[in-house]
């Protein structure tokens, strides 16, 4: 099957998922560059050499990187002082890759593998207790990596898929929760007397209006799941 535009630069992206294009995600990002309503310059992680690479895709001009979005920088992973971490979870609702673990008032921990660098742990942490530490560091003898030349093509493939992983995993768990929902109001509105406290006939059909609205609601917001919408760039 031939690959459309969108997939064959969202192939040539480093897949750190993070949003310092300005768009939620690298697929995102790609899908604005095939419509051209984003400059092959706002990816900070694939420096210079990704800007040349979507030029050479695109046929546009290698423009110089935007710094509007960010600097070329060195490869870098979340490091957690756990001395600090108080187990809020925010950091692992944050995470792109699902590279933190832990659980509700424990620690928690990066794996360091799947982390991409893309510091959107840092913003959520009530306490700051996360840092972002650079990858093979220069010890004076050679210069830090950055770019292209800090980040594979295997690592940025290994990001894609525990991106979509989770991505699919989130919206199996918001479907469950809208169906449980949607179950939950069924059951009441098949015997609402007996789930109501009031007993005068007017109130009870005023909440049976109410429920079944609600119940319309849900079972749209649910059929909207199937749509796909176009990406929409950050504020």
């Amino acid at each position: 099957m031939n690959e459309s535009l969108t997939e064959r630069i969202d192939a040539l992206l480093p897949q750190t998922q993070c949003q310092r294009c300005g768009y939620p995600d690298c697929r995102s990002y790609a899908a604005a560059l095939e419509v051209g309503t984003a400059e092959i310059n706002q990816c900070p992680p694939g420096g210079q050499a990704g800007v040349e690479r979507l030029a050479a895709l695109l046929g546009r001009p290698a423009l110089p990187l935007n710094p509007a979005h960010g600097f070329e920088g060195p490869m870098t992973v979340a490091v957690i002082d756990e001395q600090w971490c108080i187990g809020c979870t925010l950091c692992l609702k944050a995470c792109p890759t699902d590279a933190i673990v832990g659980t509700h008032k424990r620690m928690h921990t990066v794996i360091e593998r799947y982390c991409t660098g893309c510091d959107l742990c840092l913003p959520v942490c009530p306490v700051d207790c996360i840092q972002m530490l650079a990858v093979g560091a220069a010890d004076g003898a050679q210069p830090v990596a950055t770019g292209w030349s800090a980040w594979s093509p295997a690592q940025a493939e290994q990001a894609r898929q525990r991106y979509t992983q989770r991505q699919q995993r989130l919206e199996r768990e918001a479907q469950a929760q809208q169906q449980r929902l949607i179950a939950k109001a069924e059951s009441k509105l098949a015997d609402l007397p007996s789930h109501s406290k009031h007993t005068d006939p007017a109130v009870l059909e005023r909440k049976r209006a109410l429920i079944e609205a609600a119940l319309a609601r849900a079972r749209a917001a649910q059929a909207a799941r199937s749509d796909s919408s176009p990406p929409q760039q950050l504020p």
